[in-house]
């Protein structure tokens, strides 16, 4: 018969055991495996509170334009890129999935940012109309866009910080040899262009004619 294992020989084959198991989740933590779950949740995070906030504004420019639609001889051209500006912002499906397409996150943010350049115009040119300008309804309209904006500024700022946070440990040594063994590619982010382009004040000219 055979004899039984001593207790002193499976201590020393337990032992080994989690010797074995130490050693082959030391290189998924201290690689960065761990840190890419947290960032990519940061990520996925930041960037739903930048969706809401397009949401929000989205849902806030068919009041507006009604609104609008009820002063006399207002700018028809410009009603009608804020309206074509929000179509095309609003036919792209924005899913979670899109933050890991650069070609499809690009037509998003170049959508939304042709849409903002619509609205800072709008408001523009609401100024030359003294009737919205007494519109109370309107102006409440334009307080909560305006708040709006600020919240979209703030959210797009959170997400282009946890991308970089994200991008970093893609490109570091040695996080970039566990990006590559578990396939995290390098997300896009916001561009230097785009920001300018929506932070630009729209050129508009007041000349009567």
């Amino acid at each position: 018969m055979p004899r039984s294992t001593s207790r002193p020989t499976r201590l020393l084959r337990t032992a080994a055991a989690l010797t074995v198991v130490t050693s082959l989740s030391l290189p998924l933590t201290g690689c960065g495996y761990n840190d890419f779950q947290r960032l990519d949740e940061q990520t996925k995070s930041s960037w739903s509170e930048v969706l809401n906030q397009y949401q929000r504004r989205a849902d806030l420019i068919p009041n507006i334009v009604a609104t609008v639609k009820g002063e006399a001889n207002f700018e028809q051209e410009t009603l009608t890129k804020v309206v074509e500006a929000r179509a095309r912002a609003t036919s792209i499906q924005a899913t979670p999935e899109l933050v890991n397409n650069p070609e499809a996150f690009n037509k998003f943010q170049q959508a939304q940012g042709e849409l903002s350049s619509a609205l800072s115009r709008l408001l523009v040119v609401s100024e030359n109309y003294p009737n919205l300008k007494a519109n109370q309804g309107f102006q409440d309209l334009r307080v909560q866009l305006e708040g709006t904006e600020n919240r979209i500024t703030v959210a797009r700022n959170r997400y282009i910080q946890s991308v970089q946070d994200y991008n970093v440990l893609v490109r570091s040594f040695p996080s970039n040899l566990t990006a590559m063994a578990f396939s995290y590619p390098l997300k896009p982010n916001f561009t230097v262009q785009n920001e300018a382009q929506i932070s630009q004040p729209p050129a508009v000219s007041f000349d009567k004619k």
